[in-house]
């Protein structure tokens, strides 16, 4: 098989080790990382042991929630990345030896296990799926199910609902804002970070208004957007966006706190006195409690897919070495849609 990484794979059998590249925290970022703070490394790859296999990554996910992770923040829902260690994250990749029944060669496997070209581990750490289910094997790291269970289970999304999504133009804004639409909502507003995301929202994604949120004060923006109010706010920024949402929010309007962005800079919601006035939902949620979604999602996103009723936006960075840079690019506003990142092919 091809492969566009910068490792040589040689069988074990010749004598000759398996070598591949893996990323490691060099040092803990104060603030937003750099370069410098990772490190990329080449190291033997061993065979695996009984109850072990062996997987080579062909996509890993990059995510601004990897932030935190590098931040270090105590009270996180994952581990943190550990000076020294490799990183970890979303991942896609092919099962090239097994030494578990439970998987055989050639599967195709989702995991934990990013930031690497190859993992070794116990096969209870990899989930098989269904190679034949999406053109792409990336479509697997896309962030709809987090979109999902936001609207329909933390904002509990009713049909008519108006609904506004920041960072809208991101891997679950993208998301967001087309399910809220295909699921009923009567009006769909975004937000982003230029003119040309903007476009992209109101062109290609079907959203019924978009901004700019630096085109002069959001709560302003927001209310030439929603003259009647928002029902449903996704944030995926925390900040002045949220600030606004609870504004411009109807009574007993519902906010799904998805990502916090916006906490880099300012992290208080502000005056809470309007949340009680209206009678506001404001939850926080992460997909890992609502697993329990995964299969009825799966089936709707890939009769959209099939249909054309949904957009699934990918930017693509090529090789780990890559990757670090990438990272910063991303939670700078460089790209549109899910951000992943190719290992191999």
């Amino acid at each position: 098989m091809d492969t566009s990484s910068k490792s040589t794979t040689f069988s074990s059998r010749s004598g000759i080790s398996r070598t591949g590249l893996e990323a490691r925290l060099f040092a803990r970022p104060e603030g937003l990382p750099a370069p410098g703070d990772f490190e990329i490394t080449e190291v033997a790859v061993p065979d695996p042991a009984p109850g072990q296999v062996l997987v080579r990554n062909l996509f890993m996910s990059l995510d601004p929630g990897m932030l935190m992770l590098l931040a270090g923040r105590p009270g996180l829902p994952m581990p943190r990345y550990e000076v020294g260690e490799v990183m970890h994250g979303d991942a896609i990749g092919e099962v090239i030896a097994s030494a578990d029944p439970s998987l055989d060669e050639g599967d195709l496997v989702m995991h934990r296990l990013g930031w690497r070209e190859y993992a070794v581990a116990r096969a209870g750490l990899f989930r098989r799926v269904d190679r034949d289910a999406y053109p792409r094997p990336s479509t697997y790291l896309s962030f709809g199910l987090v979109a999902y269970v936001g609207l329909m289970d933390a904002a509990e999304l009713r049909p008519g609902d108006t609904v506004f999504v920041s960072s809208a133009a991101g891997a679950t804004g993208s998301m967001a804002g087309q399910i809220a639409r295909l699921k009923g909502a009567a009006r769909v507003i975004g937000s982003a970070g230029s003119r040309d995301k903007v476009a992209h929202l109101t062109g290609s994604l079907g959203f019924d208004a978009a901004f700019d949120r630096h085109d002069g004060p959001i709560v302003d923006r927001l209310r030439e957007a929603a003259p009647e109010g928002i029902d449903v706010y996704f944030d995926n920024v925390g900040g002045e966006q949220l600030r606004a949402a609870i504004e411009v929010m109807n009574p007993h309007g519902r906010v799904a706190v998805c990502g916090t962005l916006g906490r880099r800079s300012e992290a208080s919601p502000g005056d809470l006195l309007s949340v009680l006035v209206k009678r506001l939902t404001l939850r926080g949620f992460t997909v890992g409690d609502h697993l329990e979604r995964a299969p009825e999602f799966g089936a709707q996103f890939r009769t959209w897919l099939r249909e054309g009723a949904i957009v699934h936006d990918e930017t693509v960075i090529e090789g780990l070495a890559n990757a670090p840079q990438a990272l910063l690019d991303l939670v700078n506003g460089a790209y549109t849609g899910k951000t992943v990142v190719r290992l191999g092919s």
